[in-house]
């Protein structure tokens, strides 16, 4: 499994990469790989303020539907279009053409209090 050291994560599985004030947003490996086979993406909530831990989306994979929670603060911005097209991108590249939003992050300090890639790694038993 995949747990790049630049990134951060959450406990919900999500994971963040800081560009400036703007985050880009997607599942982890570990995430993808429990889902299985994703078959849509459905977030449609661009433009929209939203708390840490709120339900931005939800990713449908065969057997099931799962929320998407924002990992700080802010405001969706742009949804990835080559997910929204061909959502299997998740799957092949979680953490590069998979990644689901960008989001303008409210206070970048709050990204420091995400698990750094060895704590998710041990938080997921990996």
């Amino acid at each position: 499994m995949n747990f790049p050291q630049e990134l951060k994560y959450t406990q919900d599985h999500e994971w963040l990469r800081l560009e400036g004030d703007t985050a880009v947003v997607g599942i982890t490996d570990f995430a993808q790989k429990e889902l299985g086979d994703i078959v849509f993406i459905d977030i449609t909530t661009v433009g929209q303020h939203f708390d840490k831990g709120e339900v931005f989306g939800s990713v449908e994979a065969v057997k099931t539907v799962s929320d998407l929670f924002l990992p700080v603060a802010g405001e969706i911005l742009e949804v990835n279009p080559e997910v929204e097209k061909s959502p299997e991108l998740v799957n092949e590249e979680p953490y590069e053409r998979g990644w689901m939003i960008k989001m303008r992050v409210e206070n970048p300090a709050d990204v420091d209090a995400l698990l750094s890639a060895d704590d998710y790694q041990q938080l997921v038993g990996a």
